[in-house]
């Protein structure tokens, strides 16, 4: 493992072996909540076993005990509670908490697992441990793009409100909100990876990919509308490390990592043998792939050569006569894992919300006391420091930072004169960070 160990070998091994499906009444339960504690630890020891490039321990674990299909399961049954009990507790009229943490550490076990995965799955020999589960996969990356697409039509992402008296409730939904823009953009790098292994996957997956969802033409998609990049008072932006950053002019015409996953799934979709004979190009299909030809610059040629392969490919669909779509009688595996919870808990979610908001999020000032102890000693601040993306950037000016916000904790600045230009934007998100409200 790494130099900055937060689990030890055999320790790292029993949290694995421990890893088991919830029920979605149980969310938030104690049982949950400490398999929530385990998710996190084995997340961070993950990307500091990567970081650190000295074999990757979580990973095989992962594999050695068969529980891919486990986190699989676990991540559609946590979108499933997201969807189907949350909007419910928000409408619950006699429901305001006075700590919403409980709630928002259910929301976030998503963006755990889902991180989790982009992690591991960088390995071929997990994703063919996913087994099965592995169109269960497919469909959930589908539909997170497929939002990600519908959101890029209307706007940015939500900022976070710099309200002072913000509902919790209110809050709490506008944070699901800006998670959920990050983790589909997890998912897409999820669904890059699970490309790469397309010369294994099964029938069914392939036609999963390539003929129900027509995943080549959702790329094009999103790298049209370029979700990940905006324009903020004239300069240009990138979403990356979990925040919006600006590019320098002279890094402008440096592909990103998310335009990167893009072509790189585009490549594999389209130029592998096992592929190119299941993917049916139809007029539609042609008329969006060619517009990719206005994407391949030199530029971009240089920094991920063999999209020159891809420019082939293109400058030949371009000459060659569409498809008649494929009528074929074909029998193959469905995704199982969103229709089975969806079948077993229909009719139930409002009975489901009110079960748990008497008996998880309604915990007792002791209980969160005790919760909060173990959640300090989850999320050590040396750990989250080493996990990072990348060094943290000024708030003001986005130069390398290394002063926090004495207040707060959650700003970073590289000096005190720009601590004191950004002060009127930092202000109101900073005095709702009572001294007392943070975990000492």
């Amino acid at each position: 493992m790494s130099d900055l160990e937060l689990l030890l070998p055999g320790e790292a091994e029993v949290l694995v072996r421990g890893l088991r499906s919830f029920p979605l009444l149980e969310m938030g339960s104690g049982g949950w909540n400490q398999q929530h504690e385990s998710l996190e630890k084995l997340n961070m020891q993950a990307i500091l076993d990567a970081t650190a490039s000295q074999g990757e321990p979580i990973q095989e674990l992962l594999v050695t005990h068969g529980k891919i299909p486990t986190l699989v399961g676990e991540l559609i049954a946590v979108e499933m509670w997201k969807q189907k009990v949350f909007p419910v507790l928000c409408k619950l009229e006699d429901f305001q908490p006075q700590n919403t943490f409980p709630i928002y550490m259910v929301l976030h076990h998503e963006a755990s697992i889902i991180n989790l995965l982009e992690t591991v799955f960088f390995h071929k020999e997990v994703c063919e441990s996913a087994e099965d589960t592995v169109l269960d996969l497919v469909d959930y990356c589908h539909r997170k793009l497929t939002l990600l697409v519908a959101r890029s039509g209307r706007g940015e992402p939500p900022e976070e409100e710099a309200a002072e008296h913000v509902p919790p409730m209110k809050e709490l939904q506008t944070q699901a909100e800006l998670m959920e823009f990050e983790i589909a953009l997890k998912a897409l790098s999820v669904l890059r990876y699970v490309t790469d292994c397309v010369d294994s996957l099964s029938l069914s997956a392939l036609s999963r990919m390539l003929s129900t969802h027509n995943l080549p033409c959702l790329l094009v998609e999103l790298l049209e509308h370029s979700p990940w990049t905006r324009r903020e008072g004239g300069k240009l932006q990138h979403f990356e490390g979990g925040r919006w950053q600006t590019v320098a002019p002279a890094e402008q015409q440096k592909m990103s990592k998310l335009d990167g996953q893009v072509w790189i799934a585009l490549y594999n979709l389209l130029l592998s043998p096992e592929a190119r004979a299941r993917y049916c190009l139809t007029s539609f299909a042609k008329g969006q792939l060619l517009k990719l030809r206005a994407f391949l610059t030199d530029t971009l040629m240089d920094q991920l050569p063999p999209l020159a392969d891809l420019q082939g490919f293109l400058a030949h669909l371009a000459l060659a006569e569409p498809q008649p779509p494929k009528k074929d009688l074909v029998f193959e595996q469905i995704p199982e894992i969103w229709e089975r919870l969806e079948r077993e808990n229909k009719g139930k979610w409002k009975a489901m919300a009110k079960h748990q908001l008497q008996h998880v999020f309604s915990p007792s000032e002791q209980d969160l006391r005790l919760q909060a102890q173990r959640w300090a000693e989850t999320y050590r601040l040396d750990v989250l420091e080493a996990v990072a993306p990348e060094r943290p950037r000024c708030a003001y000016c986005s130069a390398e930072a290394s002063k926090r916000c004495s207040r707060c904790q959650n700003e970073w600045y590289c000096c005190r004169e720009c601590q004191v230009k950004h002060w009127e934007t930092h202000r109101k998100a900073c005095v709702r960070v009572a001294p007392g409200d943070r975990v000492k």
